[in-house]
């Protein structure tokens, strides 16, 4: 067993990590939220059914979540990631050249598939490449890719929307694809599975530690045992489940709310959308970190009230100045319970299982992502008015800090 050395290879997987959520949640899911008032247009769409094309990627999501994490469990991660992101930049692809509201919703729904398959292996491979003293700050720096998508959509789409007439959304996508598949390209040429096949330790690892034994990977009925017997499990699952209704509706319907509510101009509302995405970047670091020192249910429950303020002032106070302090609060938490989330899931089952056991709790964060969308679609549509939907979420964000508060996450080995 090699010594580690002065740089860890462990750091190139977690750029790799940053890299692809960049391309699965950053620019697949969040690039919407930049590209939906000139796709809205372009296809005649209501709002209704623009908030069911978000719920169509995130159903994908959500029917291949667990399935990800299984696959990542059984075969190598590495080619399971490369192929989803693959297919993620193909599905938007075929957005870019939808001409009717079916074509564009497959594209959607194939993109949340490739999301699914993709994010919960990522992660995983994340955790198993450092020590359990240094999980939540590697999870949190690997959710920052959504900041970086966010940045990469702010600041570059509107520029293509207005280069491209009516179809530049069209050409928004088409480039969303391109560096999506460059991303999946530099991920099966360098991420590695596991750092005990390089012949070194975890990323903080102790010297005394050795490689896991060499058993046959789980069956999925062994983790449905483990996850119906872990009472814990159960818990941050309902707990994910709220953090998904609540964020999904900021998220998808921000630059929506800006323009059609506040007057923010699309160049302006897309700017704040970048600022969002920069300031957002240290997020999942900051408060996986502080899972570290202060317990999992800790940062969790604090950052579920932060975001229960963001999303309460964007409803009611409706100037620029709510609006850059609901920005803020977001910014300050974007991508934190994401970050906790998984590293909480390691605690609970370690590593070996977790890519499984982290698919299985998403579920129900896809349960609460599919329902935001349709609920605030709707509601926007009833009342002409986005207000009721982000008070909705957060309604939803404060019952999340609340249930936080009484999880009893018990740590497991790291293996």
């Amino acid at each position: 067993m090699k010594e580690n050395i002065r740089f860890h290879y462990g750091w190139v997987i977690l750029g790799l990590g940053v890299l692809t959520v960049t391309g699965a949640l950053g620019l697949a899911r969040f690039g919407y939220t930049m590209i939906l008032p000139a796709m809205k247009s372009g296809l005649g769409l209501n709002d209704a059914r623009a908030g069911d094309l978000a719920t169509g990627n995130l159903a994908g999501y959500l029917a291949f979540a667990l399935m990800g994490g299984f696959l990542s469990t059984r075969f190598s991660p590495r080619l399971i990631i490369s192929f989803f992101m693959a297919l993620i930049s193909l599905s938007m692809i075929l957005t870019g050249l939808a001409d009717d509201y079916g074509t564009a919703l497959l594209g959607r729904v194939l993109s949340g598939v490739g999301g699914g398959g993709t994010n919960i292996p990522v992660l995983g491979v994340v955790m198993a490449w450092f020590a359990v003293s240094r999980r939540g700050l590697a999870t949190g720096i690997a959710v920052s890719g959504s900041s970086f998508g966010l940045l990469l959509t702010g600041l570059a789409v509107p520029g293509i929307l207005a280069q491209g007439d009516a179809d530049g959304w069209r050409q928004a996508w088409f480039f969303l694809g391109g560096v999506t598949l460059v991303i999946a390209l530099t991920v099966v040429l360098f991420l590695r599975d596991t750092p005990w096949a390089m012949g070194v330790r975890p990323c903080g690892e102790a010297a005394s530690a050795t490689p896991p034994s060499k058993t046959s990977p789980p069956s999925l009925l062994k983790i449905f045992t483990i996850v119906y017997r872990t009472v814990d499990v159960w818990h941050l699952a309902m707990v994910y489940l709220l953090f998904g209704f609540s964020y999904i509706i900021y998220a998808t319907f921000f630059v929506r709310h800006l323009n059609w509510e506040i007057g923010f101009s699309i160049d302006n509302a897309g700017r704040l959308w970048s600022l969002v995405g920069a300031v957002s970047v240290g997020s999942g670091l900051l408060w996986g970190a502080f899972s570290d020192r202060f317990g999992r249910k800790t940062g969790l429950a604090l950052v579920f009230l932060l975001q229960a303020l963001c999303y309460a002032s964007f409803a009611v106070w409706k100037t620029p100045a709510g609006c850059y302090l609901s920005a803020f609060l977001f910014s300050l938490t974007a991508w934190s319970i994401p970050a906790v989330m998984a590293a909480a899931v390691g605690d609970v089952v370690g590593t070996k299982l977790a890519p499984a056991v982290l698919g299985f709790v998403t579920l129900f964060f896809g349960v609460g992502q599919v329902l935001g969308p349709f609920v605030a679609g709707r509601i926007a549509d009833s009342t002409g008015s986005y207000a009721l939907a982000f008070g909705l979420a957060a309604a939803a964000s404060f019952a999340g800090g609340l249930l936080s508060m009484a999880l009893r996450v018990r740590s497991s080995s790291s293996g």
